[in-house]
């Protein structure tokens, strides 16, 4: 306990043998309100050594956590979002590709407990969200280019489908003006196009998540930049999930509401 009225919370995490699942049972142990309970891989190997790692989630007693928190992938996701609806135990996503349906699930089922899902945890990449969505009406023309590692296997990524849908939906009527290529030497050299906003995707080794929003209008443009050099980049927004997705009734959709409201 870290006071009479903070009780310690308790978080298992799925993926736990990942980089990222590594990376959040580190700063839980870290912190003195929080409690790592279970390690939860199918690659982990339970035994004297780690009596908290278990292969399934399945395995996990639900009165011995309060959070779990995934990074995954869609399919297993999906699976950590059930249990923690049936068995009343919050849940910290950061996994995307979630379509309409599992959303609309997900509200319906997160009744004894809540749910947080976020495309990007680091707090730089929120506010450059936020930024590019203010900026969006101003502008006549978009392009946004993300970079991740070459191991990441889905593109465009989470957050730069969610930072152009959030800029369209900030112009309203307003159009984008129409792309000039008449022709392109290369396919695909233009990217794709998602609301009117050119999106494009590079992955390459060295990096970890990057992404630039770039708008242009008469006579200037604005570029905002967000670049995670770590993966200790997003453990802070993590950290804050954790505490806070209990508070938040049913289902939160990234992390503005804990930032901004």
């Amino acid at each position: 306990m870290t006071s009479s009225s903070s009780p310690t919370i308790r978080v298992g995490v799925v993926g736990a043998a990942g980089k990222m699942g590594a990376t959040v049972c580190q700063v839980v142990r870290d912190a003195s309100d929080l409690e790592l309970t279970a390690r939860i891989d199918p690659s982990v190997a339970p035994g004297e050594h780690d009596e908290l790692a278990v292969t399934s989630l399945r395995d996990v007693d639900p009165s011995t956590v309060d959070v779990v928190v995934d990074f995954t992938v869609l399919d297993v996701s999906r699976e950590v979002l059930a249990w923690c609806a049936s068995n009343a135990v919050h849940a910290v996503v950061g996994t995307t590709g979630f379509d309409d349906d599992d959303l609309a699930r997900f509200q319906r089922t997160f009744t004894q407990s809540n749910a947080l899902i976020a495309p990007n945890f680091a707090i730089g990449a929120v506010m450059m969200m936020r930024m590019a969505e203010l900026a969006a009406p101003h502008f006549d023309t978009a392009e946004v280019i993300e970079f991740h590692h070459n191991a990441k296997k889905d593109a465009p990524s989470g957050t730069a489908m969610m930072t152009v849908q959030r800029m369209a939906a900030a112009r309203a009527k307003l159009a984008w003006e129409p792309d000039p290529t008449e022709h392109e030497v290369v396919a695909r050299a233009r990217g794709g196009d998602v609301d009117g906003i050119g999106v494009h995707s590079v992955r390459m080794k060295g990096m970890v998540a990057h992404q630039e929003v770039i708008l242009g209008t008469l006579g200037e443009t604005l570029t905002i930049r967000h670049d995670s050099i770590e993966r200790s980049s997003f453990m802070p927004g993590v950290l804050l999930a954790v505490r806070e997705v209990g508070a938040r009734p049913g289902l939160t959709l990234g992390l503005d509401p804990l930032l901004f409201d």
